[in-house]
């Protein structure tokens, strides 16, 4: 293939578009079309399409449920025959698999979009094809048995749907029925600050492609420098944040209510810096949970990355508040930390505009992946053999935790050697995470 051909790209569960943001700074691809269920997420598609910020005039913005479109209709829509496609994209909505609330995994019709991703692979033949999706659906069983009935709890053994896994082996199982084997398939665990994103965002990536390629992700770029010296610092808050401003943000706020609560805790603190009895009296039941709670009425720190944006900021458990003032992060502040371009602006209410950011893939991710698929294009075709396996995992040191804790009104910070750090809203230079 010609260095440097113009590629053929079309995108599926779009969203609000980080993804395709990350692939169109790449600077190589010609997206077609991107397909979106959700008519809000649709507009701001086109509004940032028509403002020059992602794709071209022509790039169509198709309204559509995926789990009922006819893949060759969007071929005829852009003028393609199966096999020309250079690359297919795509997020499946990820909440069935999501570790962080009630699994459905595909007992929850939306984990059967993973198989609408396959069907389209199918049709389309497309030579490249990049899926992402939350970590959680590595270890997502087709079944999901609930805690309290399983074997360590008195119940009877796991089936073989019901085993840790079993969704993503079935999915790979379907991927290598097409064309008798014709795609092999790398998986990447990763985090987007790992590559200079200003927040931990753990994603797991799907590269699979049909030239017989073992396709590599790059080692983090990014990390704590006292164990890597050769990695650059973390990208924080500040870095994220430092000279931007608003003249009208738009807000889904706080009640009165908490920000009473938020503004007793100090910049970089949370529900351990509130007394004891306003913590049980304002967290209930979650007070005597189990588990770090780290979100619950959470202030953050311009020292370290931004925790994951969510798409309920103003929750008591998720709280996303403002270091300096009692507010939450604006959604032009969160898209800013989730790397969308300068001027790119959401449709629909504070609610709607909000979960459009916070669904969004990092762009980061999706232009360091862009980068790994131009060269592969340029690379030669094989590199597997008989004797490698069709489909790898590999893990690139996605766990990443920020540690830091306080005592007499200071805050502690691991420094990455075993010791520990002071640091203050003027001693901003501190580098504090954990693998």
């Amino acid at each position: 293939m010609p260095p440097n051909k113009r590629l053929k790209m079309v995108s599926l569960f779009s969203g609000a578009g980080g993804l395709d943001v990350g692939l169109h700074e790449v600077g190589r691809f010609d997206l077609l079309a991107c397909a979106e269920l959700d008519p809000q997420f649709c507009e701001t598609l086109q509004r940032n399409r028509d403002a020059g910020l992602f794709g071209t005039r022509k790039t169509q913005v198709l309204n559509k449920d995926l789990s009922q479109y006819d893949p060759f209709d969007l071929m005829d829509r852009v003028g393609l025959k199966p096999g020309e496609l250079d690359l297919l994209v795509g997020g499946p909505p990820c909440q069935s698999f999501s570790t962080a609330g009630r699994r459905g995994t595909v007992e929850d019709p939306r984990g059967l979009l993973l198989w609408d991703f396959l069907r389209f692979v199918d049709a389309l033949k497309p030579k490249y094809f990049l899926m992402e999706n939350v970590r959680g659906l590595l270890s997502a069983a087709l079944r999901h048995r609930p805690i309290a009935d399983r074997p360590d709890k008195g119940g009877p053994a796991l089936t073989e749907e019901e085993l840790p896994g079993s969704v993503i082996q079935s999915w790979i199982a379907d991927l290598l029925k097409i064309d008798s084997g014709a795609y092999r398939v790398d998986s990447f665990e990763v985090n987007a600050v790992n590559y200079g994103a200003p927040q931990l965002r753990e994603r797991v990536l799907f590269l699979g492609n049909r030239r017989g390629q073992i396709i590599d992700f790059p080692e983090p770029t990014h990390g704590p420098t006292e164990l890597a010296p050769d990695r650059q610092p973390f990208a924080t808050l500040l870095d994220a944040l430092n000279g931007f401003s608003e003249s009208n943000p738009v807000l889904m706020d706080f009640s009165p209510r908490k920000k009473g609560y938020l503004a007793q805790v100090p910049s970089g603190g949370n529900w351990r810096m509130l007394p004891d009895e306003v913590a049980r009296e304002s967290m209930g039941r979650a007070y005597f949970a189990k588990g770090g709670r780290s979100g619950w009425w959470r202030r953050l720190s311009w020292d370290l990355p931004c925790p994951t944006i969510t798409t309920l900021p103003n929750h008591s458990s998720t709280s996303m508040c403002h270091p300096d003032e009692v507010r939450v992060l604006s959604v032009g502040e969160s898209a800013r930390i989730q790397e969308f371009p300068v001027g790119w602006t959401f449709s629909g209410s504070p609610q709607q505009q909000m979960k459009q950011v916070g669904n969004a893939v990092p762009a980061r991710l999706g232009k360091v992946a862009g980068q790994v698929i131009s060269e592969a294009f340029d690379g030669p075709d094989g590199g597997a053999t008989i004797d490698t396996p069709p489909y790898r995992q590999v893990y690139l040191r996605s766990h990443v935790r920020t540690r830091q804790w306080w005592k007499d009104g200071q805050a502690f910070v691991w420094d990455g050697t075993g010791g520990s750090a002071e640091y203050s809203a003027r001693r901003r230079s501190v580098q504090s995470t954990l693998f």
